[in-house]
């Protein structure tokens, strides 16, 4: 789940890295009540969560509130990458010299948080990785020992920082961290932590990405999640339980395993066809389950066959079997569709689909189900 902005540095403020003072405003007379608080520059920033929001004419400067209100009016009409803006962040300015970009990812090959600086800040990190990545100065932490002092210091110098603000860096890079951790975060950045003209470090920018597995521990963060971020169908599919994400292809599917729903989005482009979705029913889906996730794939325009990949260990085939039976009776599918049950019970859920009345054709294997979804999605494929 990401935060939007001033989300994500209310958060490190907790942990001990300054930010601008500043406030959140849904109109531009609001923005402009703020701005009247600053008693001088402001930056009025629309929340949204992509990248590229400068560009689109989503961040300015206002010299008086004034000015304040007639930018965030402007902002608060855009609408940037698809996604309308509909609140704004109205900051202090600050008097920046130097702009660093500092940040937290996990690691998952070295199993480990990795911290990441480097003295390209202000612009995207892959963009630094791709033309510059000397620039990028890089520290494993060890999850028992927590981030070193030592460490810290070694970027603080690997990226160039004077001995003055070597200290102020470590602390920052330690709040950084304990948010990271306190947040159950599997992205933290700082982009860009600019030092002032009054040699202070202030974090102007930031961004978190939380673990949604960890959400059940913090429910107050749960309720920060921005649903124009989401289709209606994701909104729905995660109110259910399920894991889902829209794609732009044409074939359904429903696969039971993370796993395995990759492996069949990437053998249905194998054979020339294109996901509609990545769809997992989970470990131990019932037939209501079932049947919701069936009626989430039916209601994209896109969808014109459908693969269900089962892999019957903790999921009983027949269990499957009758919420695809219930979802038809509800939904009455018009595209054709293909079933693979494999595993327990799979005799008496292929009987079950055999003797549906709608368009359904078995497969064994994977790679015949794959093909006879794509042969169906073409037209060339009849029951």
């Amino acid at each position: 789940m990401k935060l939007h902005e001033y989300q994500s540095k209310r958060l490190f403020a907790v942990h001990g890295v300054p930010i601008p003072r500043g406030d959140v405003a849904t109109t531009a007379q609001g923005a402009g009540r703020i701005a009247e608080e600053m008693r001088g520059p402001v930056v009025v920033k629309s929340q949204v969560l992509v990248g590229g929001r400068g560009k689109a004419g989503g961040i300015r400067l206002a010299q008086t509130p004034a000015e304040a209100v007639e930018m965030a009016e402007a902002i608060l009409s855009l609408e940037i990458k698809g996604l309308p803006v509909r609140k704004v962040l109205v900051d202090e300015a600050a008097d920046i010299q130097t702009e660093i970009y500092l940040g937290i990812v996990v690691d998952r090959a070295n199993r480990r948080a990795v911290m990441m600086a480097s003295s390209e800040g202000g612009v995207e990190i892959e963009e630094v990785a791709r033309t510059k990545p000397d620039a990028i100065k890089k520290v494993s932490i060890d999850p028992f020992l927590g981030l070193r002092g030592y460490q810290t210091l070694g970027l603080a110098k690997g990226i160039g920082l004077t001995e003055e603000h070597t200290r102020a860096f470590g602390r920052i890079a330690q709040g950084l961290y304990k948010a990271f951790q306190a947040y159950d975060a599997s992205l933290a950045e700082i982009n860009p932590l600019v030092v002032t003209g009054d040699g202070k470090l202030l974090a102007v920018d930031g961004k978190m990405v939380i673990d949604d597995n960890g959400l059940f521990r913090h429910p107050d963060l749960a309720e920060m999640r921005d649903v124009d971020e989401e289709t209606p169908t994701e909104q729905q599919a995660r109110e259910a339980g399920l894991s889902y994400v829209q794609l732009e292809g044409e074939i359904g599917c429903m696969v039971n395993g993370a796993g395995l729903a990759m492996a069949t989005m990437d053998i249905i482009k194998h054979f020339g066809g294109a996901p509609a979705n990545f769809l997992d029913i989970g470990g131990g889906a019932k037939a209501e389950r079932v049947a919701t996730a069936l009626r989430l794939i039916l209601e994209d325009p896109n969808v014109r066959a459908v693969l269900f990949n089962v892999f019957g260990g903790i999921t009983r085939c027949d269990e499957v079997a009758k919420g695809i039976l219930t979802a038809f009776e509800e939904v009455k599918p018009t595209v054709p569709l293909v079933a693979r049950l494999v595993g327990t019970n799979e005799a008496e859920g292929r009987e079950l689909l055999n003797q549906s009345e709608y368009r359904l054709v078995t497969a064994t294997t994977l790679a015949e189900a794959a093909q006879k979804a794509v042969a169906a999605a073409r037209g060339e494929l009849s029951a």
